[in-house]
């Protein structure tokens, strides 16, 4: 099937091709990895007692599905991502749980939503792939009700998230092809900047932008580690590009280079966040 009509080409045709699959493959561990992010954001469309609710780059649907769990049947949550195959498994595995999420396969930056729909708009690490992050809020702002409220996750700085970049920097120089990252472009790191976003946000048409850090402890099984960075990131993008015996040295490095967060059968991470929050109207004081 043709991937969805987006501004985004770059990130349309990443995340419905390597990107999306690779994410695909590892979904089952990094659900576990995210799942206390997920819990936050459960946690505040519960406290904000909302009743139709976006969730933004939804990618597979974990969120979304835990959202729509702790509204039950007094609530409706939509999850929306560019890549058409993750969109494929968040409706097959709702299909599968008998949940009541809905998806979506369109760019949030321009997907026609009707106006005023949603009284709450939410993200796990979904938002920071816009190619013009004003227009993309802008646009979720006619899509939010006068009194809807906003709740973002997304990555602080790389310096604050060594975990993060581990991969990349032991393998680069077995692998000079490794893709930089840029700052301020569309990607992992791409809201690193507080200040940066609530002008986005503010831009767009936001009010009261609030944008806190939030440290979270992070485990996965020591087991799945090489899996985990031979898929993901900018090394697996391109690990498939070296030689055998290139790729056995590329492995054995980055493994040693991850001994820092290794306790015994255990990997562990701190993942430095930030939440963000805002809403569609300023709230009076």
């Amino acid at each position: 099937m043709k991937a969805p009509s987006s501004v985004n080409d770059e990130q349309a045709t990443l995340w419905n091709g390597s990107a999306g699959r690779a994410w695909i493959e590892v979904q089952p561990l990094l659900d576990a990895v995210l799942a206390p992010i997920e819990d936050l954001l459960a946690q505040a469309v519960a406290t904000r007692s909302a009743h139709r609710v976006l969730d933004v780059g939804c990618g597979t649907g974990a969120t979304t599905r835990a959202v729509a769990r702790r509204l039950g049947a007094n609530g409706e949550v939509v999850g929306i991502d560019i890549s058409e195959p993750m969109i494929g498994v968040a409706r097959a595995r709702a299909a599968h749980d008998g949940s009541t999420a809905t998806f979506i396969c369109a760019d949030a930056q321009t997907r026609p939503f009707e106006p005023a729909s949603f009284d709450m708009i939410i993200s796990r690490f979904g938002v920071m792939f816009f190619e013009n992050a004003v227009s993309a809020f802008a646009n979720l702002r006619r899509a939010a009700t006068t009194d809807a409220e906003m709740c973002l996750f997304a990555w602080r700085s790389p310096a604050e998230n060594p975990f993060m970049t581990t991969a990349e920097r032991a393998a680069a120089p077995l692998l000079p092809t490794i893709p930089a990252r840029e700052p301020d472009a569309p990607g992992q790191f791409a809201f690193c900047d507080s200040e940066r976003v609530a002008r986005i946000l503010e831009k767009g048409g936001w009010a009261d932008i609030a944008i806190q850090p939030v440290d979270v402890p992070c485990a996965f099984p020591e087991k799945e580690l090489v899996r985990y960075f031979t898929q993901l990131g900018p090394l697996g993008r391109v690990l498939h590009e070296a030689d055998e015996p290139t790729r056995a040295r590329i492995i054995e490095t980055v493994r040693a280079a991850f001994d820092p967060y290794v306790h015994r059968d255990e990997v562990r991470f701190n993942a430095a966040c930030w939440k963000i929050g805002a809403q569609s109207t300023r709230q009076s004081k």
